[in-house]
């Protein structure tokens, strides 16, 4: 027997809700509000190509149909995971005879422009460029590392936000209310702390918000009358949610460099919050773990040796443990490397010594510092003039020349007044007082 249940019925709420007018769409108001960038571009009926960037249930897509619709241009979408350029040469012939036929531009929607690739975005470049395609394209992505730069200099980015707590209770409250759309003709009723649930759990995407709006109507159950999603209904359907984190994405190199820096800043509470946000949405604790090696390595140093310690052992701990015990090291470490004093004196030493290596090209080793483990080269003098550093005074070989011959003496490290960094500065200083004594001038 075939199946008589309107097609209409399959559709999720969030498809059957998707805004038609700029009047019905809700967020983003720097950009669609009254005078601003796309409500006059609504307003004045003439497109240009543009990107949406935003994080996902923002809007793009729908936005792209309203100002194609606004300024009665016919609408071509393609997703970039699916289609190809046989899928852009085709639109293009498309709107070749939408123009020809009858006098209207076309509007090529490509969503996750950015999983195209140089040669696929150049495709269609000229086509944007005589006006046969206006393009709109959508990103998560970044779009200035992302998208080619002969596509971002013929089109004007526009940036979306993620939906706000009230923007989210506004397009639940539209779907509640809509009995020809959504949920109004269900006799629903949505108690206040369930609401609270699915908008913080929707966590600025209004698609998400919705498909946990139609999962908890569908598990309401009728009292006297009316189908109430309760509490306990709005905790099941949220449980199991993650904030947003693109792993390998924008937002992940955000969130690990707030991190970074917070651990720098010597905040322990924001270096918490951030590890805290990127173990909730499901960053690997074991990458975490090498940045923190990295964070004591970079921002401590020999302020506090102990910071790499910590750090290594909490890495250890970790792949001993596994979740969810282990993620306490990680957070503990995170913390004592917040606190510690900060050096990145070894870090910025490294990296001027790196610099000469490359500047001076290969250099001989002095004959005094080679090794000589056969007769020939100690018949050649090499190791011949070294200095025993323990043989001398105070264990320190003073005047002595460690660097190429080719090469002026160099200081690269210079301690911090932080840490143990103090006490290696006074030492240091020791020693360099004792090589100017014997003649070497380098620390003059």
């Amino acid at each position: 027997m075939a199946d008589t249940t309107p097609v209409e019925a399959f559709r999720p709420l969030a498809d059957r809700m998707r805004p038609r007018t700029l009047g019905e769409y809700i967020g983003q108001d720097h950009l669609v509000a009254a005078g601003k960038p796309l409500q006059r571009v609504v307003a004045g009926g003439r497109l240009h190509s543009m990107l949406f960037w935003g994080p996902p249930g923002t809007g793009k897509t729908t936005l792209a149909r309203i100002l194609a619709g606004s300024c009665d241009c016919e609408f071509i979408g393609l997703s970039a995971v699916l289609a190809g350029v046989k899928d852009v040469r085709a639109a293009v012939e498309t709107a070749q005879r939408v123009r020809a036929e009858q006098g209207r531009g076309t509007v090529l929607f490509l969503d996750e422009v950015h999983r195209f690739n140089k040669a696929q975005q150049d495709s269609f470049l000229p086509y944007v460029e005589d006006g046969t395609l206006i393009l709109i394209g959508a990103t998560t992505e970044n779009p200035s590392f992302e998208v080619n730069s002969a596509l971002l200099s013929r089109a004007r980015v526009y940036v979306l936000k993620a939906l706000t707590g009230q923007d989210l209770v506004r397009v639940i409250e539209a779907a509640l209310g809509d009995s020809e759309r959504g949920l109004g003709d269900r006799n629903l009723a949505l108690e206040a702390e369930a609401l609270k649930l699915i908008v913080a759990a929707a966590d600025g995407d209004a698609r998400r918000a919705l498909n946990l709006l139609e999962v908890a109507a569908d598990l309401a159950e009728p009292q006297e009358g009316t189908a109430v999603i309760t509490l306990a209904i709005g905790a099941e359907v949220a449980s199991g949610s993650y904030r947003r984190f693109d792993k390998g994405g924008e937002q992940f190199y955000d969130q690990i460099s707030a991190l970074h820096k917070a651990v720098r800043g010597s905040d322990p509470d924001a270096a918490l919050y951030w590890l805290c946000r990127m173990f909730d949405g499901g960053c690997d604790p074991l990458y975490v773990s090498r940045r923190v090696v990295r964070m004591a390595n970079e921002d401590i140093g020999n302020a506090d040796p102990r910071g790499l310690t910590l750090a290594l052992q909490a890495w250890d701990c970790y792949e001993r443990l596994g979740s969810p015990e282990g993620e306490l090291a990680i957070a503990q470490a995170v913390v004592y490397l917040a606190c510690a004093p900060k050096s990145n004196a070894v870090y910025a030493a490294y990296g001027a010594a790196m610099a000469d290596v490359r500047k001076y090209g290969t250099l001989e080793v002095p004959l005094q510092l080679r090794n000589a483990p056969t007769k020939l080269m100690k018949g050649l003098g090499y190791g011949r003039e070294y200095r025993y550093a323990h043989d001398e005074p105070d264990g320190f070989a003073a005047g002595e020349n460690y660097f190429p011959q080719a090469m002026p003496p160099q200081t690269y490290y210079h301690p911090v007044e932080r840490g143990l960094e103090i006490r290696i500065a006074e030492k240091l200083a020791q020693l360099r007082a004792a090589n100017c004594k014997s003649g070497d001038t380098r620390n003059k």
